[in-house]
């Protein structure tokens, strides 16, 4: 068995996504050429590089504990790196021949001077954040043991190949779209649970490209999408550089291609005339949505464009690698604001329901809210202690029936808790701790009363907003990518690195 740099190259990548690090994976691909080999995707199973390393550390253990004469010696599991250095392993078999020799003689033999297991903590430490702010959080020990969300309200959907990266529900009807690496999106139509698992009722929708005059499936991962606001269009971006316009019924209804790499993120306009994307060329395109023709092209960032998102109609955020936060406005040649503040890559941008202030996390584990009228953050919150993902903002204040009430800002972060943040006190509210991986997604239910959220312990978790308690929990097969409410807020889609996509049915939990 031999394997060719290509497809370690393309291993890694796999890892890294499997692994939640999407913008590394993003990044691992450009310059290792992955787009350009033709390694199908949807063929590599999950975890095949951790597999692969498994089963060689397996070998070499087996060849340690083999003795000369054949007999089979005992030895304890080697950790990855005894596996890769020789002098180690040398010095194991030497520990091995000694400990069999003591066990012969009856003598007691000396503690192995091995190096920990990969993986175990370090002294057995939790290293979860610690909460000595004196802020209410929701804890594992706060907490009374959550509603489990029965099986009888829970709906598996099979069908994608490989891992399903996000999912959005359609703005209208109980219709969710999903985004995989086995180069499809897929629509399920959520109307009748019963008959949503009915492999003959999805929508696949394949993303092809034409090679040699003919279309054939791109074997790119698809990496984002967006509905419009009357749910008649779903766009999808896609790692071929490709962001495509869908009709509820599968249709194809056009191809936007001038990026020149993959796309990162899509967004529509409120208007629902006009496509935003971001990719990694650098730049960031608006996409007339009647003709597919892009209208205008903005290449300010120094590195790749992460995410993007409308302040209004025709103006517009972007974040980068770069670690800057450009503002651009249709029509206008240079940004119309610049915000420097992060010292590391910035993951994701939201501008709050009435386009006043706009919200930014980053690697460098900062979350930062920015207004136009001024350079720097109005507020520069630091309390986790990992890299944040992802950032939402509540609708209208947590008490949707009161337009007066605070407005808050949901961050998740690779140190496995959540937390929400009181905007005009300039604070955090609550810390929601529950998770033991890092969380990758949050999202409010459309009245602002509960938050959702979604993590690599495979768990999907249901909080009450106001009183910062567990309410719901789920947990399935696979780690968790991304979660959201559909439009009457009584269901959560979440999709998973297993291949599978979840519906919860809270309606009567």
């Amino acid at each position: 068995m031999s394997f060719s740099s290509d497809e370690v190259n393309f291993l890694i990548y796999r890892y890294l996504q499997e692994s939640g690090y999407l913008h590394s994976a993003f990044l691992f691909g450009v310059e290792s050429h992955i787009s350009s080999t033709n390694i199908n995707g949807s063929m590599v199973p999950p975890a095949a590089l951790l597999q692969i390393i498994q089963k060689g550390l397996q070998y070499t253990e087996a060849e340690i504990s083999i003795g000369e004469g054949g007999s089979e010696r005992v030895v304890e599991s080697l950790s990855l790196i005894d596996s890769v250095m020789p002098e180690v392993v040398e010095m194991r078999k030497k520990q091995v021949a000694e400990a069999e020799k003591c066990r012969v003689s009856g003598r007691p033999g000396a503690a192995s001077a091995g190096s920990k297991p990969f993986g175990q903590a370090v002294n057995g430490e939790d290293h979860m954040a610690q909460d000595g702010d004196g802020l209410a959080s929701a804890g594992r020990d706060s907490l009374a043991v959550p509603l489990e969300i029965p099986p009888s309200r829970v709906t598996v959907l099979r069908g994608h190949e490989s891992e399903v990266f996000i999912c959005a529900w359609n703005p209208r009807q109980n219709l969710l779209a999903s985004g995989s690496g086995d180069s499809t999106a897929r629509l399920w139509d959520a109307t009748d649970l019963a008959s949503a698992v009915d492999p003959k009722k999805q929508l696949v929708l394949k993303h092809c490209i034409s090679r040699g005059g003919m279309d054939v499936p791109s074997n790119k991962d698809v990496t984002s999408l967006d509905w419009n606001y009357d749910g008649s269009r779903l766009a999808t971006g896609s790692y071929d550089g490709f962001a495509r316009l869908w009709a509820t019924d599968g249709t194809l209804v056009c191809t936007l291609g001038q990026h020149k790499g993959p796309i990162f993120a899509l967004k529509w306009n409120k208007a629902g005339n006009l496509i935003l994307s971001a990719g990694v060329d650098k730049t960031t395109i608006i996409w007339d949505a009647t003709t597919g023709q892009a209208k205008q092209q903005f290449a300010f960032h120094t590195a790749p464009a992460l995410d993007v998102d409308w302040q209004s109609n025709n103006t517009f955020a972007s974040c980068s690698t770069d670690q800057s936060i450009q503002v651009c406005r249709l029509g206008r040649e240079q940004p119309i604001e610049i915000f420097k503040g992060h010292t590391n890559e910035v993951n994701a941008i939201k501008w709050d329901p009435q386009g006043r202030l706009l919200a930014s996390c980053s690697d460098d584990m900062t979350l930062k809210l920015w207004s136009m009228d001024r350079p720097h953050p109005i507020h520069d919150f630091k309390a986790h202690q990992k890299e944040i993902y992802t950032i939402k903002w509540s609708p209208t204040g947590y008490n949707s029936q009161n337009p007066n009430a605070n407005l808050y800002l949901a961050s998740a972060s690779f140190d496995s808790t959540v937390r929400l943040w009181d905007v005009e006190a300039g604070a955090c509210a609550q810390v929601f701790s529950n998770h033991n991986e890092p969380v990758y997604s949050v999202a409010f239910s459309p009245c602002g009363h509960y938050l959702a959220s979604g993590s690599f312990d495979k768990c999907v978790h249901i909080w009450d907003i106001a009183s910062g308690s567990l309410v719901h929990k789920y947990q399935g097969t696979g780690g968790i990518f991304e979660v959201c409410w559909n439009h009457t807020g009584d269901r959560v889609g979440a999709s998973a690195a297993d291949g599978t996509v979840v519906i919860l049915d809270l309606r009567r939990c």
